[in-house]
Formats: C-alpha cells, structure tokens, sequence
C-alpha cells in the first residue's frame, strides 16, 4: 500500500487552505497514493478566534470537498482534522474524519486529548475553545486494513495507541500542529516509540511555518515502519511525503518479535507499596 502525508502552512484564510489542500492531495495521488493524510487543522489554523469562525459541521465545505476528492481520484483521504461546529454545542471539537474512495464518511474521530500546556513561555489552551472527545476510533481502509486515528498531542499518550492496535490497527494515524520546540526535541522520538511499542507503521502529517502572529509549527512529517525506522521525511516547507507500507514485513516483524503476543495485561495492575524498614 502506498501513503502519504501531506506537509502545509494553514492560516486563518480557509479558502487559500483548501486550494493548497486540493493541489497537494492531487499531487500525492498523482505518486499512486491509495492513503493520503493531511494535517491537524488544515481547513483554518490560528488563535481561538479564527478557530470559532472557521469552524464548520461535518457537512460543511472542508468535508464535502473531501468527499468529493476522494471519490474523485479513488483514495483513502483522512482529513486531518477540522475545527468542527456541533449544532447544541458551545465548544468547538477537534475532528479527524476518514473518507472512504467511494466519497462515504467511514470514521470521525474527535480528539481526546486537549493541548492546555506551556512551551517555551508560551501558553497553549485548547480547553478555552475546544471540548474533548472520548472514544478511540478505529477505521477500516478500502483493503480491509485497520487503522487507528489520533490527533497531534495525543501521541504523549501511549495508552489510547495501544488499545487501538489491541483492537487490530496496523497503521496509526496522527495529524499534527505541533509547536516548533516540541518537533525539534520530541516529535521524532514520540512517533518513532509508537511505532516500536506497538509495531505498527505510523503516519505523522504535521503542519509547518508561522498559521499567525506567534504561533508556528514545526514540520517534519514523516512515515515511520513497524521496526521505528522513519522511511520518508518532508523538508522544510510544504511538502507531499510518500512511502511503501509493506505488510508482510510487519507480520514478519510481529511474528519474530512477539512484542504483541508477550502482553499481560492481568499483571499490570497498580504496583504494590514494599513495607521499608
């Protein structure tokens, strides 16, 4: 199966977004991509404010120009995510939805985990704008392949990818903003242990360059094996990254390394506190 990940600066202009979207994900099925992944946020990125007018329904122009190009050129289009709207909702969702090659909705998942953090003397608060989600999801690919789908700071938490590969994901799926600091220092590492950990491929579409005034994202989108080695990497700019995902070597790699199998997940109870003289 060939992926790819798409690598874009998104502001708050969701006109210019969608044009970029459209050209780039042409541009990755034109390499012969059958999964394409776009970033975090690709519709409309920047402060709270641009978030909130931006924001559309799952029935709204991000997703129905989704729809359309994956039927159009026959592929797997997980879009990101989106700052979605909920009718009866106050607070904003943060949703990955997954597009079948027929153009049906087949996932939406909404981010679990909210980003409400300090990173070099900057404050980050989703929690402001945005509600989280509470259920992982799984979605099936147009092969029958399983994929689990993330968003961005959820890859600090090794847990949800472990019970979506429990479940039978082989691929996991994590669009991103991440902030510059944390792409230099932890971007690589984090989705690199994923893979590992769960011996799963993992596609990383993060976005890059400055969305508005202070706020940036790091770029370094990638495509990482179930052996944690990064087959492909974007520069910096904006970028379509593609790679071959064997999975027949990743059964090979499961089945050498029975990491999987080894699980017990009776023992990992809360740790018992030894009496100390």
């Amino acid at each position: 199966m060939r992926a790819a990940v798409i690598q874009l600066t998104a502001t708050p202009d969701t006109a210019a977004n969608l044009a970029a979207a459209d050209r780039l994900v042409r541009t990755a099925a034109a390499d012969g991509a059958q999964l394409v992944l776009l970033p975090e946020k690709w519709s409309v990125l920047g402060p709270g404010e641009a978030l909130r007018e931006g924001a559309q329904p799952l029935d709204g122009e991000a997703i129905t120009w989704a729809r359309a190009a994956a039927r159009e050129l026959g592929i797997d289009l997980v879009a990101g995510s989106i700052a979605e709207r909920v009718p009866g909702e106050e607070k904003l969702r943060n949703t990955s939805v997954h597009v079948g090659p027929d153009g049906e909705l087949r996932a939406a998942y909404r981010k679990i985990h909210l980003f409400d953090v300090e990173v070099d003397g900057t404050v980050y608060r989703e929690s402001d704008h945005e509600a989280p989600g509470e259920e992982p999801v799984l979605t099936t690919l147009a092969g029958g392949t399983l994929a689990g789908m993330s968003v961005c700071y959820d890859v600090r938490f090794p847990e949800l990818y472990r019970a979506l590969t429990v479940a039978g994901a082989r691929i996991l799926l994590v669009p991103a903003a991440f902030t510059v600091p944390t792409t230099r220092d932890h971007w690589a590492v984090l989705l690199r242990a994923r893979a590992i950990e769960n011996q799963c491929f993992v596609l990383a579409a993060n976005q890059i360059g400055e969305h508005a005034p202070g706020l940036r994202s790091g770029g370094r989108s990638m495509i990482v094996d179930p052996w944690g080695l990064v087959l492909a990497q974007a520069p910096d700019g904006e970028a379509v990254v593609t790679a071959d995902l064997d999975l027949a070597a990743q059964d090979r790699i499961r089945e050498r390394l029975p990491a999987l199998a080894g699980r017990r997940p009776a023992a990992y109870g809360a740790p018992r506190a030894e009496a100390r003289a």
